[in-house]
């Protein structure tokens, strides 16, 4: 289950947003609040359906809010966020940053470089000290190329740019490990509005407070005050999708009379590495996967349906899971 760390300027609204994605209330002053949301996925229902699975379980995502923690009346690059904002930032796997979208004086695009600036002071604090400890400490041509790589990174974010403007490859990433930088992170930014807003490129817009109003009630009613005001889709799935993407995860599903299950796996993940999502056991004792797209597998109506009519396909250890794939797993413990 990945997590997506909640971040926003005083003002902005982020324990609003928080609240119409989880119909949970945001932080209190100085505490973090966090929840647990199933990924949309009407897949799931279908292939329930059709096995009549006593279960369904979608795959997750975690949202962490900790807009309590944020230092009001400091001024921008100086250190709004605090530590211990920033530290509940630095283990998420992505970052959705909410700018202010209401108000006549809005101006998203200017609140999101104010943010931006936040988080490439939050990186830069810290890489002074580790550079000064790591050249004292280096020994090996490993040890000095990485602290070549930390010192591009200081003058890249004394620039102004955010890490994930380095162009780092696979290597240099890895001197990261552990550092848990803000601005090399997955990031998806919320434009906290109303249901006229349109968001400027690159931004989602949400009706917050909107839709926090109505986040408490049944699905059905929910979506038909929702439309009153012209809302077709919530933004909880809207922003799920944009965190999957800048993830670059994908899902494939397992289904059966005792349960149907969505699971999330990163994309270009071989059967092995998808079966270990499920349990370790799965991957150390893989034999075979048996794949069929789920699609096919509707079409057929069922899984012996599919394998009677050769829509079954059987792969080994080097298949890279698909979208959208319904695979049972062989192993041998």
């Amino acid at each position: 289950m990945k997590e997506a760390g909640i971040a926003g300027l005083p003002g902005a609204g982020s324990s609003t947003i928080f609240t119409a994605l989880t119909a949970l209330e945001g932080a209190a002053p100085g505490r973090s609040n966090q929840a647990m949301v199933p990924v949309p996925d009407p897949r799931v229902e279908t292939l329930g359906e059709l096995h009549h699975s006593k279960k369904l379980v979608y795959a997750q995502l975690r949202f962490v809010e900790s807009s309590g923690m944020v230092r009001r009346g400091a001024r921008a690059g100086a250190g709004t966020l605090s530590a211990e904002l920033i530290g509940h930032l630095r283990t998420s796997d992505a970052l959705l940053l909410v700018v202010r979208a209401f108000g006549e004086d809005a101006d998203p695009a200017g609140e999101l470089s104010s943010l931006m600036l936040e988080l490439i002071y939050a990186d830069l604090e810290p890489l002074a000290g580790k550079i000064e400890r790591d050249r004292k400490a280096a020994k090996t041509p490993e040890d000095k190329r990485a602290v070549e790589v930390l010192e591009r990174a200081k003058e890249l974010l004394e620039a102004g740019s955010p890490l994930s403007e380095g162009g780092w490859d696979e290597a240099e990433r890895a001197v990261f490990q552990g550092m848990g930088p803000l601005t090399l992170k997955p990031a998806v930014v919320v434009a906290n509005g109303d249901e006229t807003t349109v968001a400027p490129e690159g931004m989602i817009a949400v009706a917050g407070a909107l839709e926090a109003e109505v986040a408490g009630l049944e699905p059905g009613e929910a979506a038909e005050l929702l439309a009153g005001y012209g809302v077709t889709e919530r933004g909880l799935p809207r922003v799920i999708r944009a965190i999957y993407e800048r993830l670059d995860l994908i899902t494939f599903l397992t289904a059966g009379e005792k349960e149907t299950r969505a699971w999330e796996v990163r994309r270009g993940a071989t059967a092995p590495e998808a079966a270990g999502v499920i349990h370790s056991d799965f991957e150390r004792g893989f034999i075979r996967a048996e794949v069929i797209a789920f699609d096919e597998l509707v079409e057929a109506g069922s899984w012996p349906a599919a394998r009677a009519a050769g829509k079954v396909r059987q792969e080994g250890k080097s298949y890279v899971v698909r979208e959208g794939d319904v695979v049972e797993f062989r192993f041998a413990v």
